[in-house]
């Protein structure tokens, strides 16, 4: 017969809740030294739980999103170029426009910023419970066309429709023929009203 600790781990594991595995018998200690109340041990008990799992889902939405490169508003250069709305900037990481189910774009020349500012929002908004999808236009287009090729056009549409927030980057940074600009259209006028984009240009 099993002992009470093992049929513990047991039902732990079969809840897959190793928090409380790893942590109630140091914590329960805790709870007696400090004369905590039964809640207060069950309240830190299922905190560190609840953080441990809500950290498991922002690694996993943060993968899935495909940054090229981890960027976080706080690492972002307001010196150069001098002429951003740093306030305005900083207002779009509240996230009110993924809401209202807004577009942001940033435009301006090669070097001041945008690729980084477009991971960062997207990157803010992973860490909201959001989903996000990275891609440069290029990638969407050769992405698409095969897919077109293939005659599974409607199907991979849908990768590009499904996250709450699609950050296009590079948009007009190489030449995009007839075609590829039809199927760039789709995912846009598609996405309209149903989730937002960040959209960098030049």
């Amino acid at each position: 017969m099993n002992s009470p600790t093992t049929l513990l781990h047991q039902q732990l594991d079969g809840l897959k809740l190793p928090f409380l595995k790893a942590q109630y018998a140091e914590l329960a200690q805790q709870a007696a030294q400090q004369s905590w109340t039964h809640v207060a041990y069950l309240s830190r008990l299922i905190d560190g739980q609840y953080q441990q799992r809500l950290q498991h889902t922002i690694r996993l939405r943060v993968k899935a999103a495909r940054f090229p490169v981890l960027k976080t508003l706080e690492q972002f250069r307001w010196d150069w170029p001098k002429k951003i709305n740093r306030l305005q900037v900083q207002n779009l990481f509240r996230l009110e426009f993924l809401a209202q189910k807004a577009n942001v774009i940033f435009l301006g020349s090669v070097g001041t910023g945008k690729t980084h500012l477009a991971t960062a929002l997207g990157y803010a908004a992973c860490l909201e419970g959001h989903s996000v999808l990275f891609a440069t236009a290029i990638d969407v287009i050769n992405h698409l066309s095969a897919a077109q090729q293939k005659s599974t056009l409607k199907s991979e549409l849908k990768k590009y429709l499904r996250p709450q927030l699609l950050a296009l980057d590079e948009l007009g940074y190489l030449p995009i023929d007839q075609r590829g600009a039809d199927l760039l259209f789709q995912v846009i006028s598609q996405r309209y009203e149903r989730g937002s984009i960040v959209l960098t240009t030049n």
